[in-house]
């Protein structure tokens, strides 16, 4: 495992440079730059713009361009960003923490309900019970998150009970320790509600189809014959083979709340380094577009190695050869 996990480090380096090459070019096909706004405020001397270019090779060509960033990426520099004015790696730093934080509450939030409801589905099929939870797997993944967040978040108007977006309160520096915990989550219920349920949605149907295709196998049949408990056969023969195929979804979950969280974050005023990212995409900010592209290139890689891991752990018949 420990060789496995080696080459796959070393097989996602080409990955992550074919994946800043492309996102580099196609940032250079778009119209303009961030030098446009600049040009348009007085205080900003043409003189000072031109200075920015040649510092950090803007004017040259794009490859050169790419190569120079690829360059202070060896180095450990992301590079610089305009909007911000301090080092990308200043910037993206908090903000991935804050996306981690949302992503392990969104993740946590999804599994822990859709595992026990797809098995409960699949064991009452055919029952009301089955078709209320399928009616409601449908509704969730229909609904748009963004409508979703702005109702809540109507509804906390109207309520009071939960904060109306953001990552603190005002008053956050003087609580105390249990106060900072109890209000972070607080912040944490409306985006973790809007961005888990559409993946409740989808896991739930997952595992129920699953866990349907295992209760049909012959084993299971045999299991019933010598006369096991019903329980011991559902949760610990059944249901430990329908969640393989599950753990492999697990490591698109990480990267896909990236991008999925963006306009949620945006809405609801969560500090992550999705919002982060749309909004250097749209001040055309070379440097933090190309840094939060890895940081995402980057969970993406990981996302599919601890699947491969826990894959390995969840059925110890799965061994991973010498071969690439």
């Amino acid at each position: 495992m420990t060789s496995y996990i080696f080459r796959r480090l070393l097989l996602s380096i080409p990955m992550l440079i074919g994946m800043s090459f492309v996102t580099f070019m196609f940032i250079q096909l778009a119209p303009g730059d961030y030098f446009d706004s600049m040009k348009s405020n007085p205080l900003i001397s043409e003189e000072t713009i031109e200075r920015y270019k040649a510092q950090y090779h803007l004017d040259r060509h794009p490859l050169i361009q790419y190569g120079c960033w690829l360059k202070s990426l060896l180095g450990g520099d992301l590079g610089y960003s305009f909007t911000w004015m301090i080092p990308v790696w200043d910037v993206i730093k908090g903000r991935l923490f804050n996306t981690l934080i949302l992503s392990v509450s969104s993740i946590l939030f999804a599994w822990l309900i859709a595992l026990p409801i797809g098995i409960y589905a699949a064991v009452h099929q055919y029952s009301w019970r089955d078709r209320f939870f399928s009616f409601l797997s449908f509704i969730g993944m229909s609904i748009p998150n963004f409508f979703f967040a702005l109702l809540l978040l109507y509804l906390a108007s109207i309520t009071g009970i939960l904060p109306l977006g953001g990552m603190r309160s005002i008053n956050y520096p003087s609580l105390t320790p249990f106060g900072k915990i109890w209000d972070l989550l607080r912040h944490l219920v409306i985006p973790t509600i809007v961005i888990g349920t559409s993946s409740v949605a989808s896991l739930q149907r997952l595992m129920r189809g699953n866990m349907l295709e295992v209760l049909r196998s012959q084993y299971i049949t045999m299991a019933r014959a010598k006369g096991l408990p019903e329980n011991r056969i559902i949760y610990w023969h059944a249901a430990r083979n329908a969640i393989n195929p599950m753990v492999t979804i697990f490591g698109y979950e990480l990267s896909g709340l990236l991008s999925g969280a963006a306009l949620t974050e945006n809405i609801c005023n969560w500090p992550g380094l999705g919002s982060l990212m749309l909004e250097a995409v749209r001040a055309q900010d070379l440097f933090l577009v190309m840094g939060s592209m890895l940081m995402g290139g980057v969970l993406l890689i990981a996302g599919n190695l601890v699947a491969d891991i826990l894959l390995v752990w969840v059925d110890p018949r799965i061994r991973y050869t010498s071969r690439v």
